[in-house]
Order: C-alpha cells, then sequence, then structure tokens
C-alpha cells in the first residue's frame, strides 16, 4: 500500500503525484491512494479534493514516528517507510524495501453483496482495525490561485472517504458495510502501530475518462 499525502495548493506536489498516477497505471500489485491534506488550504487554494480525515491520518504517522513531521509530498509505505514523495529514485527503493519486507497476515477479500460490500478477512497473526476506503480514479483539475495557480494537476486514486468499519484479531470474519462514496473501494488492516497487515480491492470496470 503505497499513500501519498499531498495537496493542490503545493507547488512540490505535482511531481510525486505523476509517481503515484504511473504506480497507478503500471504496478496492478500495488494499491497506490492520494490523501488530500487540509493544511494548505489557507494558504492561496482550496483542494476540492481535501478533508480533514487524511490530515489526521498524516498525523498519526508522525505520531507513531512512522513520518518525521507533518509536510508535502509526504509518502508511507505499507504503514512503515516514510519517503518524500517527489523524490522517484528513493521511491523506488522504499518499495523494493517494503516488497522484500512484505507479509500480509490478515488476507483481505472484497465482494458485492447486491448493493452493498461484503468484506471477507482471512484468520492470520496479529490484530489492526479494518478501514474501507473509497476513491475516485482520476480528476484533472484547472488550479486558479497559491503556488500552483495556472497549471492543469492531474491527480489519481483520490481518497474520498475513510471509515472504519470493525477489528480484526486473527481470526477469520465476515462483514458487510455499504459502498463507500468513491468510484473505487479498497479495504485495509492495519495495526495499532501503522504496519498495513493486509490489503485488498475490489474488482472494477475500466477507470474513467479524465475530468
Amino acid at each position: 500500500m503505497v499513500e501519498l499525502f499531498t495537496s493542490q495548493g503545493c507547488s512540490s506536489c505535482p511531481p510525486a503525484d505523476a509517481i503515484v498516477a504511473d504506480l497507478a497505471r503500471r504496478r496492478p500489485d500495488l494499491l497506490p491512494l492520494t490523501f488530500h491534506v487540509t493544511y494548505w488550504n489557507n494558504l492561496g487554494w482550496q483542494d476540492p479534493f481535501s478533508f480533514d480525515a487524511a490530515t489526521e491520518r498524516q498525523r498519526r504517522y508522525v505520531a507513531l514516528s512512522v513520518s518525521p513531521e507533518v509536510y508535502t509530498p509526504a509518502m508511507v509505505v505499507d504503514g512503515r517507510h516514510d519517503v518524500v514523495g517527489s523524490d522517484s529514485a528513493a521511491v523506488a527503493a522504499t518499495l523494493r524495501q517494503a516488497e522484500a519486507d512484505a507479509k500480509v497476515t490478515a488476507p483481505v477479500d472484497l465482494a458485492r453483496a447486491g448493493k452493498a460490500l461484503s468484506v471477507t478477512v482471512g484468520a492470520g497473526q496479529g490484530k489492526g482495525q479494518i478501514i474501507l476506503i473509497g476513491y475516485d480514479h482520476a480528476h484533472q483539475t484547472n488550479v486558479g490561485r497559491g503556488e500552483n495557480s495556472g497549471r492543469t494537476l492531474l491527480e489519481a486514486n483520490i481518497v474520498r472517504s475513510m471509515t472504519s468499519i470493525g477489528n480484526w484479531t486473527g481470526t477469520a470474519l465476515v462483514l458487510n458495510a455499504a459502498m463507500p462514496a468513491g468510484e473505487a473501494v479498497a479495504v485495509i488492516v492495519q495495526a495499532e502501530n501503522g504496519a498495513v497487515l493486509g490489503a485488498g480491492r475490489l474488482a472494477m470496470d475500466a477507470p474513467p475518462a479524465l475530468r
């Protein structure tokens, strides 16, 4: 899982957004997501995709010493590794390290249940919170003010909603949940120390055209 904490008001963020968009296209084995934070919103441009929970999620990683400070563009891989999201070489190295360390202890499977979602988390070791995430495939935004004024930004896998739907304690379980806001759906199991124990996404139709 790759999380980019970004903002349309940050001039250093578009290169990081491009890296995530590239990962979303080329790496089906990854779950790349962009979380738009709120703390740039009073500096000239109101990011339409920013929400408080994204900012709080980043602050939580700082509190857990996963990330050194609150900044953009910050990337967190598997809830364990922090890297500057615009540094392509460092991102590639961090992904290689995460792949070497990867160990799925909470297998996650998603399926449609009528108009709802069925979430299965298999048996394994550890315990964690089960988080339901809704995200949009891609958006193109013309920025009118702030550090990126006059630029057209392309962003991928933009998180639109995030909800805790239960807890996993190592025993297999099945949960039903309402479909979240967003075009696509993912579920992660995350330990108290931030480590992502498992992740899954619902198989979707082809992503819609940019808008």
